[in-house]
């Protein structure tokens, strides 16, 4: 069976076009790659064909490379790599050239992409080297070069053309950031070169075809004379530029993400020798970042485990639980925003609060991101009334009827939660599923006030709704299959990654990152430099260190929180320390970023100015601790959390605990979340590392048992626990 086909017609026009039978959406593998390259072959030598269109079967272009291309190559070593790299440049090569005379650069068929929809990765490489780009107008339509945000970066030659073609500056934002357009506006950056009419696209590209030119088909780069846009190295724009984009890169990444040092290298030495030259840069580039296990813990993490999990990797073998008509109780920020992310997916709210102001409010929560939406233009006045006249808010639980799912976001208070699902309960058919939006709160515990707690299930958002990707579904001890499928059906159609984990205080999630919050303070305690320990936590790859982060999750909730947990442990509670210095910030109102007042200083708009000099009076500054130390102890609070939430069973499956870690609070992505992280370090290191801290700091940095047992064994998490031994 081939990927794409061949059909040449009556004027010499011939039309390849690329249809991957299995796959909803195209990808290129090593056998497409051949068969585009024999068919290339077959009619640069028929002397009847004119040009070419390479397009596409399906409504969209492409979405990328098959990821088992770079799994085969990666098995093969860097030489592999390096060849495999090679030999598609080889190919997309002889597009570009088309079989011109390499001295005239005369003689050659035109050969033209015609986009229908969605272009990336492969999908916009293949079509740079192409001598012009058509793009159907589709607005739902993706095009750009998202490598970079998997680890990897444009390695098919689409690096060095973009930055010959745009120049640096111009093209940083597709290449160092993943940035992606729609077809309008990637005409207007200049990625491609027309945008028509969906009817008129393969007209359009075959009039082109027929009308061109020798001098059409000779790419700048080719050309005599040609020059950088914006300027090479050694010009003093160009060296200005790269001066910035290295600052730059480095200012973002903290110099912890290979992939983005990788492709600046090779712009930056591919902008100093011949195209032909540069290509062999990239590939070179490419393979030092494919050899790096942070590229393979970032591609399984981001990309294969994040889809699997996305498709309903752990869904309960039951049938269909599609929502119809969803309730959500409580129209505050979190209440408002499960409404909103629900009606954009085309899902009937009914949106209740106990005030009729405070639900309206809530409903217009949605009116302002909407109205946000149209001024971006991603959002058309028409799709507004739609998803409004979607929500209905009100005070009448009668309004429930018909619902199969609700979804409770009251305040964190079990008595205010069960008075609430007994109202729920009395107002809906027997087949409704409850859930419960908690952070901290068992769900077995709020289970107790429902009449059919095997339909009671928690599901976590995190704030804001509308942005935050992930969602953790947790189990009571009575849940059923049921509720859990409703559940993952519900998050994936409102286009969100689940991890569905066991019930135990602060499930998974906060469970990990509370104590990286704590370990901040408590550093701040002990008279580290709180600079140093905001630093120390971005350097290692945390978008925000500790003491900003308590800010932005606010003061008194991390108060109530302490107290909540203290009462439930006991003597056992292990962070009167922590306590120590959240309480007294409390005490002083300054709550975090909400009151512009925390650990950091705030203008009166609230913009952050630094951190607060009064944290220097209350506690005394000590010789600071070396830089390592405090990384290890911040990310190993983290991590050993996350071994023993697997130990305890509340994680049943590692690839959410990657996936969950890095999209819930951002844990150091490159490292592809903290198994990978400890795959990468090594069981054995892992543990001299927590003794080492355990000596020092105490006994909540003592290696969990199945730690310990893996060091002694050798293995490592994905070879002892991945579901997908492939992964």
């Amino acid at each position: 069976m081939t990927d794409f086909t061949y059909a040449m017609d009556a004027d010499g026009v011939v039309t390849l076009s690329w249809d991957v039978v299995s796959k909803s959406m195209n990808v290129m593998s090593t056998a497409s790659f051949l068969q585009l390259s024999q068919m290339v072959d077959r009619a640069l030598a028929d002397p009847e064909a004119r040009g070419i269109i390479i397009t596409s079967g399906k409504k969209d272009f492409a979405g990328g490379m098959d990821l088992n291309v770079i799994a085969e190559m990666r098995a093969g070593g860097a030489k592999a790599i390096f060849d495999g790299v090679m030999g598609m440049h080889g190919v997309l090569r002889k597009i570009e050239r088309a079989g011109m005379d390499p001295k005239t650069l005369k003689g050659g068929k035109p050969i033209v992409a015609a986009l229908p929809g969605t272009a990336l990765g492969i999908g916009l490489e293949l079509p740079l080297a192409c001598h012009r780009i058509i793009a159907a107008d589709n607005p739902r339509a993706k095009i750009g070069l998202p490598e970079i945000m998997v680890g990897i970066f444009p390695g098919a030659g689409g690096t060095t053309r973009l930055a010959r073609k745009l120049g640096a500056m111009m093209a940083a934002p597709y290449l160092l950031e993943g940035k992606l357009s729609d077809p309008k506006a990637a005409r207007a950056a200049g990625l491609i070169d027309e945008v028509v009419a969906p009817e008129d696209l393969l007209t359009r590209a075959k009039a082109w075809v027929l009308a061109a030119t020798d001098a059409d088909l000779v790419k700048p780069w080719d050309a005599k004379g040609y020059k950088m846009p914006g300027g090479a190295p050694y010009h003093p724009a160009g060296f200005m530029t790269f001066v910035g984009a290295s600052a730059m890169v480095l200012g973002k990444t903290m110099g912890v993400y290979p992939a983005a040092r990788a492709l600046l290298a090779a712009v930056y030495e591919g902008a100093l020798v011949p195209f032909d030259t540069a290509l062999k840069i990239e590939a070179r580039q490419f393979t030092s970042v494919l050899m790096n296990p942070s590229s393979s813990a970032m591609i399984r993490s981001l990309f294969i485990n994040k889809e699997a999990l996305e498709k309903g990797a752990n869904r309960p073998a039951v049938t269909d639980q599609t929502v119809q008509k969803l309730g959500v109780i409580g129209a505050g920020m979190m209440g408002a925003g499960i409404a909103y992310v629900a009606a954009n997916a085309g899902i009937s709210v009914v949106l209740i609060d106990a005030d009729q102001t405070a639900a309206d409010r809530g409903r217009a929560h949605s009116e302002t991101l909407l109205d946000k939406g149209i001024a971006r233009r991603k959002v058309t006045p028409e799709k507004k009334a739609e998803v409004l006249a979607r929500i209905t808010a009100t005070t009448d639980y009668a309004a429930l009827a018909g619902c199969d799912l609700i979804i409770e976001a009251v305040f964190e208070d079990p008595k205010i939660k069960a008075e609430v699902t007994a109202r729920v309960e009395a107002a809906v058919g027997p087949d409704c599923i409850y859930a419960s939006n908690t952070s901290t709160l068992p769900i077995s515990m709020l289970a107790k006030a429902s009449q059919r707690p095997d339909q009671f299930i928690g599901i976590h958002f995190f704030s804001p709704v509308d942005k935050m990707n992930l969602v953790e579904i947790i189990k009571g001890a009575q849940t059923g299959d049921r509720a859990v499928a409703k559940a993952l059906d519900f998050v994936r159609a409102i286009r969100k990654t689940p991890i569905v984990v066991n019930d135990a205080r602060f499930f998974y999630a906060n469970r990990c990152i509370i104590p990286y919050l704590n370990e901040g303070m408590r550093m701040l305690a002990e008279g580290v430099e709180p600079a140093l320990i905001e630093n120390a936590a971005k350097l290692v790859g945390m978008p925000l260190g500790p003491l900003q982060l308590v800010d932005e999750t606010s003061i008194d909730l991390g108060v109530k929180i302490a107290k909540a947990t203290r009462a439930a442990m006991g003597e056992a509670y292990p962070d009167s320390a922590v306590d120590a210095v959240l309480f007294w910030m409390a005490d002083q109102g300054r709550l975090g970023k909400k009151s512009n007042a925390g650990f950091y200083a705030y203008d009166a708009s609230g913009k952050r100015e630094g951190l607060w000099q009064g944290l220097a009076a209350q506690f005394p500054h000590r010789p600071d601790p070396d830089l390592a130390t405090v990384q290890h102890r911040l990310l190993m609070a983290q991590v050993l959390e996350a071994v023993r939430a697997l130990e305890d069973g509340v994680l049943t499956d590692i690839r959410e605990g990657d996936v969950g870690a890095i999209l819930g609070w951002g844990f150091a992505p490159w490292s592809g979340g903290p198994f990978s992280w400890l795959d990468i370090l090594g069981a054995a290191r892992a543990v001299e590392i927590c003794d080492g801290l355990t000596n020092s700091f105490g006994p909540r940095f003592t290696p969990p048992k199945l730690l310990r047992d893996m060091a002694a064994s050798g293995e490592s998490f994905y070879s002892r626990f991945a579901k997908d031994k492939a992964a």
